[in-house]
């Protein structure tokens, strides 16, 4: 602010331009001859000196206020708005530009993206300035991406700006188990200007149109919406047509179509569950995983099988030489928050040639051997033996896993997930790279896939584990599996235990606002969502 008031002829080191003028010639030529304190005008004097050829006889200083109005715009235009009310204290004929539109505009476009219908604006009455100070700049927070806390099932909302609109976008798999087909969502909240008084926030839940709702920032990473009106969420045909309405949107289906008991027990139980949840909810922020140019494949969101839970998204991110898929929906066995997979990159498994690739139990033998191998390894670890740091793979201390359609002991098995994405070659070691012929890929006999429809060749597997569980979150365990890299935009999982499959594949969405500040915040993110669904 000192250069800024420098320039405009108002400052400490040079006093008021209008007291100057007041002052006699002796007054100000010793006002003049003061030395300059501040460096960082010594270094502008110092640059405007040398942009006007050299030393020589001082240039005549040129105020800000002695520029013509469209010039300030310009230069006022090109500035952050969180810095213009500041600029709008130096003097009232800062404050008087910086009522222009044109300023504005420029604003909400570079910071938000937003190119405004003008005519809808002129209608309604409410200027560009209005738009960012009461509605960008005041929900700016609640932008990006966000978890809801709804018991075991999670979600994910997507809150974006959308013309003059911000809305709340709550994004779905597609319907079990089409896992490639995109992702589908609907609104569940916007907030516009239409009066020049505040920011108006709409509830979009139900099916007789918005109506008001509230939005409250509870504290930095967190907020919540609640409903005004939630009679506009009943409809007339009572619970039973709301419960079909439910399940064709939800599961693309009617409850008639669903033979196996179990998956009918578990959607009804869903519907009652998340049914609680139309009046109030609770939102924290999720950040996408970093990438680095090493990585096997793109970290990112998913989509999965999971059995008779249907389809669900996780996170897939790397730590180190480890991968680990997180649960950003979930289901009553695995809730949301918890690691399904984790996957060690540093140990490949050659899958089993000819006609013992089709042998199950020759493939769980070379699973099991080598997770012997690494108990082993944990032991010595533990006893000062072994290698340290993370040169071994515990291999008890995998994450959490998925869990299968049919009715298991002890949870299930996942599956497929959307999303394309290039796989990379380790660093650590030149096994890791791919090979773009790939290997043939056929699952076991006995191993069961919701999904047939994956691909028959693979670049690479590894050794990983997966978290099962019964209802309710209980009695988890850590199993072995076998992780498959396939191509760019695909992996699997078999779960050795449940005799399952699981096929994953990118979401193809370009989400905003989404990326974490840091590598250790996107962890402090992970370890938060994991310690609320335990």
């Amino acid at each position: 602010m000192a250069v800024c008031a420098r320039l405009c002829g108002v400052g400490p080191a040079r006093g008021c331009r209008r007291r100057q003028q007041r002052r006699g010639p002796a007054e100000a030529a010793a006002a003049d001859s003061e030395p300059d304190t501040d460096p960082e005008e010594e270094r502008i004097e110092a640059g405007t000196a040398l942009a006007g050829g050299g030393p020589g006889p001082a240039a005549p200083r040129c105020s800000l206020l002695e520029l013509p109005p469209e010039l300030l715009v310009e230069i006022f235009a090109s500035l952050p708005g969180t810095d213009l009310p500041s600029l709008a204290q130096v003097c009232t004929k800062f404050r008087r530009i910086l009522h222009t539109d044109t300023i504005w505009r420029r604003r909400c476009r570079e910071e938000y993206g937003v190119c405004e219908n003008l005519r809808k604006l002129e209608i309604t009455g409410v200027s560009c300035r209005d738009v960012y100070a009461k509605l960008l700049h005041r929900y700016r927070h609640i932008l990006g991406l966000w978890q809801p806390d709804i018991g075991p099932y999670g979600g994910l909302l997507n809150v974006v700006v959308d013309g003059l609109f911000i809305i709340g976008w709550m994004y779905l798999p597609p319907h079990d188990p089409h896992v490639d087909d995109p992702m589908r969502f609907k609104p569940l909240f916007r907030i516009h200007l239409m009066e020049r008084k505040s920011a108006t926030v709409e509830c979009m839940y139900g099916h007789k149109g918005p109506h008001h709702g509230h939005i409250q920032i509870v504290k930095k990473d967190e907020f919540s919406t609640k409903c005004n009106q939630t009679d506009h969420h009943r409809m007339s045909g009572g619970r039973q047509e709301e419960f079909r309405t439910w399940l064709r949107e939800e599961w693309g289906r009617t409850l008639e179509d669903i033979f196996h008991e179990h998956m009918q027990e578990l959607i009804l139980m869903k519907f009652i569950y998340t049914s609680q949840y139309d009046n109030c909810l609770t939102y924290r922020r999720i950040y996408l995983p970093p990438s680095r140019p090493d990585d096997l494949i793109r970290p990112g969101l998913f989509k999965g099988t999971y059995g008779s839970h249907g389809l669900e998204v996780v996170m897939l991110s790397y730590h180190g030489l480890r991968a680990r898929g997180t649960k950003i929906t979930g289901d009553p066995n695995i809730p949301a928050g918890q690691q399904t997979v984790e996957v060690d990159l540093r140990h490949r498994i050659q899958l089993p040639e000819g006609e013992n690739l089709r042998n199950f139990n020759e493939l769980s033998r070379v699973v099991l051997e080598l997770r012997e191998q690494l108990r082993q390894e944990q032991q010595r670890q533990e006893a000062g033996e072994g290698a340290h740091g993370d040169s071994t793979v515990q291999g008890d201390a995998l994450g959490p896993a998925l869990s299968s359609g049919e009715p298991p002991a002890k949870g299930a098995a996942a599956e497929p997930a959307e999303g394309p994405q290039k796989p990379k070659g380790g660093d650590e070691a030149t096994a890791q790279q791919p090979t773009e012929s790939g290997q043939p890929f056929v699952l076991p006999l006995g191993v069961s896939s919701r999904n047939e429809d994956y691909p028959r060749t693979c670049r690479m597997c590894f050794y990983g584990t997966g978290l099962i569980a019964g209802h309710g979150f209980t009695s988890p365990e850590r199993t072995p599996g076998v992780f498959v890299v396939f191509d760019e935009d695909r992996f699997g999982f078999i779960w050795l235990e449940l005799r399952s499959f699981s096929l994953y594949s990118r979401v193809r969405a370009a989400f905003q606002n989404a990326e974490a500040p840091s590598p250790q915040a996107f962890d402090d993110m992970l370890k938060n969502i994991q310690a609320l669904a335990s």
